[in-house]
């Protein structure tokens, strides 16, 4: 068993809920023109998708975004607040793009300790890690129709990967604590800046198109953005 999560990792938790709120709801804005019900929903469902599903999948229910009335506020919050500054927050693209790393880092780091807090095997945890970080906004994409970012964002699920696995790796060997779920925080976080700062992405099939604009990309005349 885990222990509780320590304060600073609940912390940051909370503020990647409300980043991702913020970013779920900037879509909505951006992509979708959706009204004021449509953004908060992909809000919601862009800040609390992830775990939510890793919740059902293991068993935990209710899930905890509905046993702690902070996720569902910071998310609705961070929804609200892209609502009404949309245009203003468009200044803040780099300051947003930071803390959803940091949201998606953390994620990854808690999502993966629940799930073999709960009996999983390794393999498994892996990859409800990876479910808590990304899943929300890859709903969120399918609901607006476009391809999930997740599938070709700048290394976004390949770091929340390696996040999940060096937790695991902490947790079988009795060495997880706050030090260790933020340095595995940290490394995916610097992983997935690496990728933003260098527009990297994960290989694609040889002479095959990438759906991002980089080397192996079709023109942008022929990408479909959504």
């Amino acid at each position: 068993m885990t222990p509780p999560e320590p304060p600073l990792l609940l912390a940051l938790d909370l503020t990647g809920t409300f980043v991702f709120g913020l970013n779920g709801a900037l879509t909505a804005v951006r992509a979708a023109r959706l009204d004021i019900v449509g953004v908060l929903a992909l809000a919601v469902i862009t800040a609390l998708g992830g775990g939510i599903t890793r919740d059902v999948l293991i068993g935990a229910v209710p899930p905890a975004a509905f046993r702690d009335w902070r996720y569902l506020a910071l998310a609705l919050g961070g929804g609200l607040v892209a609502f009404a500054l949309s245009r203003r927050l468009e200044r803040l693209e780099t300051p947003i793009v930071v803390l959803d790393a940091v949201g998606l880092s953390v994620f990854a780091v808690i999502g993966a300790a629940k799930a073999l807090e709960f009996g999983l095997g390794i393999g498994p945890a892996i990859l409800l890690g990876a479910i808590t970080a990304v899943g929300g906004g890859t709903i969120r994409d399918t609901l607006v129709r476009q391809i999930p970012s997740v599938l070709h964002s700048d290394l976004y699920a390949i770091p929340a990967l390696l996040a999940a696995a060096l937790t695991a790796a902490a947790v079988r060997t009795g060495t997880y604590g706050l030090p260790t779920a933020l340095g595995a925080a940290a490394i995916c976080f610097a992983v997935r800046m690496i990728g933003v700062r260098f527009r990297l992405n994960a290989p694609g099939p040889p002479g095959g198109d990438h759906p991002d604009g980089h080397p192996d990309s079709p023109r942008d005349d022929e990408r479909d953005d959504g």
